[in-house]
């Protein structure tokens, strides 16, 4: 509001007083004429305004008035202005606050707010919910990101596991590895190097495979070991990583040539500090610290799938040569032909696990024992199978010692030949061995000595090669023990399918009575009577189709004479699960038939006199009820008679106790209370000591406690002046007299006590 517009609301109040105050002189003067009867006229409101003193007061009224409307009206107009100011500043905030929130609604997190005053509480929390907005944006953006570096990352370890399974030659691989790792990676140029060691030559970096531009680089390149940044990596075994490399700097000679990348990425191929080769990126963008990670794994399984195909080829070649020996070694010795042809095919079967296990990381080391000597026996090289096996922690607890260690005293008579013909030269050997862990354990192996030869021909050192055949060994010699037992103990047959026996042991022919010709051939069923054929060609059928037979039957033996058998019919089925034979397992039970059919005629005598028996019990049961209702009837006249006594004891005026062998109260009677002054719960159950102690006071000659107890023979019967200590600790003078009773190996020994009354007169 404008502020001629404010002066003009406050005049405007200013004139509203001046009118209001005009009516007060106005009425004062109305009410004075009527007072003083005068005529309403211009003289007397004249006369009155200046001449009456009342007048004059009246006159300054409306001067008042107009004073006090215009202090109140500006003083309202201006809290009105002020509060109206307030409501728009106040709306105004209110309409800046939406406005952020509904950006921060919509999600502009990078919308802008101003506090205008320094308290605005409101503002501040609004602008600290923007922050963590913001915060927590870049919070889930870092997370995205890193969930999406994890996910690219496993997705290329998956991608690349497939990759090293899919083939063993290395050219082959070292392309397909190569060109998906520059693709995956978005770099430009990709290089693999193996490393080759030639025997007689120092070692080198070969370039196998090689990537550049979506196109395959064909070219052949040669780095010698520690040139260049190849050579650099390979030593010092850790991954290089060059970036922002500009015109102006040093002259970087890398696999890719001399040049200067931008930026450079150079990992080693190791797998437990043993390195395989260099792979080498040059790209245009700086490698994450992400990418360089996911590249020194994929380096890892690539190191372990090269170390795994390296060894596999060696191992070849060393199972070739060792056919080749093998078959040598046919021709010239006879006897030996069929331990090599079960190591033949020992060796194709691990020529053929050999090839499935490419596609693992450690495939030789998991599956073979490996050991090399020299000539005079001392180990030169263990491989961790061979360690783990003969349970040793560490190579160095092996390398130099000779292979006596590993070999048990009492094989050592027929090994040290066979050694010495090895370090001389001659033929390799092939078959069981046994050998003796640290422990002093049994390490039964499959295993193969061969020498490796020089040039010349000489023998270098000897070579091992051997698979653990511990468990199967043991297996084998508890399944022969088994056999052996079931031969011995048992009857055992082997039968074709149409039921003539192949093969019987020596415990059917004696039980049979045929000789091993002449059960060859014979029919099974032809062993059973007419009447049991039947059943068992059902059982036959039956087994034929899975289901066994346990049962027993006679058989005719070749003699005619009858033999029980307990048998049990069993499939053999092959590796189709086709029944390939049929086994007969029995035991001779002709005695126990024999005895079983005595033991049911027996049984039947038995019956016929327990029919008489229990007529006889019937009558015997009788006569014991007759005998037991008496019995009653005795005891029941003895309880009485009993009771009577105890009463008739009990009411006798001389005290009553009786003790038993052990020398516990048993009765005690009315008289016995009052002469001690003790309650019958009291005494009862208690030895004699809780009436007649034995104190050292009371040692005196005619102390009743002398006397009344067991093993005084000579008192019996026989009456005499004693004296008792009763409850409250009087001397009472008594007459004794002791009762004895003894039946078998019970004992009673009862006291009659009576008190001796002093009538003075």
């Amino acid at each position: 509001m404008k502020d001629s517009a404010v002066r003009i609301q406050i005049l405007k109040f200013a004139f509203r007083g001046l009118v209001l105050g005009m009516l007060f002189p106005l009425f004062a003067w109305i009410l004075t004429t009527i007072y003083y009867n005068q005529v309403f006229s211009i003289s007397t409101l004249i006369q009155f305004a200046f001449y009456n003193p009342f007048g004059w007061l009246s006159n300054l009224v409306p001067i008042a008035a107009v004073i006090m409307s215009y202090n109140y009206g500006k003083s309202l107009i201006l809290s009105t202005l002020n509060a109206q100011t307030s409501y728009e500043a106040e709306q105004n905030k209110n309409k800046k606050i939406f406005e952020f929130t509904e950006k921060l609604r919509l999600g502009d997190i990078d919308a802008e707010f101003d506090i205008e005053q320094q308290n605005d509480e409101l503002g501040q929390a609004l602008i600290m919910l923007r922050n963590q907005l913001r915060l927590n944006r870049e919070e889930e953006n870092q997370r995205k990101k890193e969930d999406n570096q994890r996910n690219w990352t496993t997705e290329g370890l998956a991608k690349f596991s497939d990759l090293l399974r899919q083939t063993t030659d290395i050219n082959k691989l070292s392309y397909l590895i190569i060109s998906n790792l520059v693709k995956y990676l978005n770099a430009t140029q990709g290089g693999f190097y193996i490393l080759q060691q030639p025997s007689n030559h120092p070692p080198y970096f070969e370039l196998t495979g090689s990537f550049a531009y979506d196109r395959k680089k064909f070219c052949d390149q040669r780095i010698e070991w520690g040139e260049g940044l190849i050579g650099a990596a390979a030593l010092e075994k850790s991954s290089i990583s060059l970036n922002e490399v500009t015109e102006g700097y040093v002259q970087v000679t890398s696999g890719l040539g001399k040049a200067n990348p931008r930026c450079i990425l150079i990992v080693p191929m190791l797998i437990n500090e043993e390195l395989q080769g260099v792979i080498e990126f040059a790209s245009f963008k700086n490698f994450e610290p992400f990418e360089t990670e996911f590249v020194e794994k994929i380096a890892e399984s690539i190191a372990s799938t090269l170390a795994s195909i390296n060894i596999n080829t060696r191992t070849a070649l060393l199972l070739h040569e060792s056919q080749a020996q093998a078959q040598t070694l046919a021709l010239q010795e006879e006897e030996m032909r069929r331990n090599m042809n079960e190591l033949k095919e020992i060796q194709s079967e691990k020529a053929k696990q050999s090839e499935q296990f490419v596609s693992f990381t450690n495939s030789v080391n998991h599956t073979l024992i490996r050991a090399e000597y020299d000539t005079s026996g001392i180990l030169l090289y263990a491989n961790t199978n061979f360690l783990e096996k003969l349970e040793y922690h560490g190579s160095e607890e092996v390398l130099g010692k000779h292979i006596s260690i590993f070999i048990n005293k009492k094989d050592k008579e027929w090994f040290n030949p066979i050694w010495d013909k090895l370090a001389s030269g001659g033929r390799h050997f092939e078959g069981d061995m046994k050998h003796v862990t640290k422990r002093g354990r049994d390490l039964w192996t499959m295993a193969t000595y061969t020498c490796v030869r020089t040039t010349t021909g000489g023998v270098e050192k000897v070579l091992f090669i051997a698979i653990d055949t511990t468990q199967q060994k043991k297996e084998s010699l508890d399944y022969k023990g088994q056999i052996d037992a079931l031969n011995n103990s048992l009857i055992k047959a082997e039968l074709e399918l149409d039921g003539s026996f192949i093969n019987a042991n020596n415990n059917c022919l004696a039980t049979l009575h045929y000789s091993a010709s002449e059960i060859f051939g014979k029919q099974f069923l032809q062993l059973f009577e007419a009447n049991d054929r039947l059943t068992m060609k059902k059982a036959w059928e039956n087994m034929l189709g899975h289901i066994p037979y346990h049962g027993r039957a006679p058989v005719r033996t070749s003699g005619g004479t009858v033999t029980w058998l307990n048998l049990t019919l069993s499939a053999v089925d092959d590796m189709y699960g086709e029944i390939s034979k049929v086994i007969l397992i029995a035991y001779d039970i002709t005695k126990q038939v024999e005895v079983e059919n005595q033991i049911r005629e027996q049984t039947l005598k038995l019956r016929e006199q327990e029919e008489k028996l229990q007529q006889s019990q019937v009558e015997l049961s009788r006569k014991l009820k007759e005998a037991r209702e008496e019995m009653k009837l005795q005891f029941r006249e003895i309880e009485r008679v009993k009771i009577l006594n105890e009463k008739t004891l009990e009411g006798m005026l001389d005290a009553i106790v009786t003790i038993n062998g052990e020398g516990k109260v048993e009765f005690f009677n009315k008289a016995a209370e009052q002469m001690w002054g003790f309650e019958k719960f009291e005494i009862l159950g208690k030895t004699i000591e809780a009436i007649v102690p034995n104190e050292p006071g009371l040692q005196r000659d005619n102390y009743i406690g002398n006397y009344f107890k067991t093993g005084t023979m000579r008192l019996i019967n026989k009456r005499i002046e004693v004296f008792l200590i009763n409850s409250i600790g009087e001397e009472v003078n008594v007459l004794l007299t002791l009762s004895e009773s003894k039946y078998d190996s019970e004992y009673r020994l009862t006291a009659f006590i009576q008190n001796i009354e002093v009538e003075l007169f």
